[in-house]
């Protein structure tokens, strides 16, 4: 297995565990993180380290099926439903949409403890 490519909707403070459990998996590629906000501190994190970032959550959409699994941080319902709408109409049956709460679990299982996820501070 050539191991995972990762894009990441939203920047918010839930993206911020994620990035660094990603970051630190030598399997993971990290394609791009998109937030409506340049400044928000998971886009900022993601500038740190040369991870591509964009204001256009199609910007990674169009990468289609080089993407593996595509992380919804947003916790905006309407984002989820855009993004299921792109893989229904792009056809794409290889990238798999995963939400922000399977996103959490799988934090807190590798750090051994809950883990707080907040929301997003705005909307798409």
């Amino acid at each position: 297995m050539k191991g995972f490519s990762i894009g990441i909707i939203g920047g918010g403070h839930a993206a911020i565990e994620l990035l660094h459990q990603l970051m630190s998996a030598e399997f993971v590629e990290i394609v791009g993180i998109a937030d409506l906000k340049t400044d928000a501190p998971g886009i900022e994190l993601a500038r740190a380290h040369n991870i591509r970032t964009t204001s256009r959550m199609a910007d990674l959409l169009e990468l289609g099926e080089q993407v593996d699994i595509l992380i919804d941080v947003t916790g905006v319902p309407a984002v989820r439903e855009q993004l299921r709408q792109h893989m229904q109409q792009s056809d794409n049956r290889h990238t798999v949409i995963m939400h922000e709460r399977i996103s959490a679990l799988m934090v807190s299982l590798a750090k051994g403890q809950l883990i707080s996820t907040h929301d997003s501070d705005y909307r798409y």
